[in-house]
């Protein structure tokens, strides 16, 4: 299973169609281009060279193409999540993942990595790196460090989710402002009390996309009330 039959089985499905959606979602700011590749497509390919070689990925990720990369995290992803992946495999995944976050950069690409290369990685293990990428210059390492929580909200662990949200709150870009609402949302679900806490003390002063993120999930006159609040 090689980087490029990899590459050369997404190109069987390109259409123009989908090459007119990369630019509607795609924020980095490097050469990458789009192939023209469905996403459900790309799973169900990524996921037939699941087993692919770490260093074959790593090929993958020095690719242009939008959907390549995309495909890269998703093997990735599948890897960390399966039961037989051995403890060094995915700790080779984690390295990766941390070494080539600068081919990393569009919030996809993120979303679909973070949670179980990264979060599921640390469950059991100190967690200082997140707070490590929470203060980093790059958008997309900080919104790593909260988008990793999401595997120990699943486990009914908060207390990095809210930490670490607490440190971003004030963030001054979109897109981790977004991330920051999303997984203290998913927290909430998990302990209300615990979310409404965080946002008595910062609803006032959080970025409004970040507050309507947050309060989504909440009854309605919670929600109205803690809107009424922010700025």
């Amino acid at each position: 299973m090689t980087a490029e039959e990899f590459i050369k089985a997404l190109k069987e499905h390109q259409t123009d169609t989908e090459i007119d959606k990369f630019h509607k979602i795609f924020w980095g700011d490097d050469d990458t281009v789009p192939l023209g590749v469905r996403f459900g497509t790309v799973f169900k390919v990524a996921k037939e060279f699941m087993q692919m070689p770490l260093e074959e990925i790593d090929t993958l990720l020095d690719s242009p193409y939008y959907e390549v990369r995309i495909g890269a995290v998703s093997i990735m992803d599948y890897q960390a999540r399966h039961k037989k992946t051995s403890d060094e495999r995915r700790k080779q995944l984690f390295d990766l993942y941390i070494n080539r976050h600068d081919r990393l950069n569009n919030w996809d690409f993120v979303d679909r990595a973070a949670p179980y290369v990264i979060g599921g990685y640390l469950w059991d293990k100190p967690r200082d790196i997140l707070y490590e990428l929470a203060q980093s210059d790059s958008v997309w390492e900080r919104r790593t460090a909260i988008v990793s929580t999401y595997f120990f909200i699943r486990q009914g662990d908060l207390e990095d989710t809210f930490a670490i949200a607490d440190l971003l709150i004030n963030d001054e870009h979109e897109l981790v402002n977004k991330a920051v609402g999303s997984w203290i949302r998913e927290a909430g679900k998990k302990d209300e009390a615990r979310l409404k806490s965080f946002l008595d003390k910062h609803a006032e002063t959080m970025p409004r996309v970040t507050l309507r993120y947050a309060v989504e999930k909440l009854d309605k006159e919670t929600k109205k009330y803690y809107m009424q609040l922010g700025k």
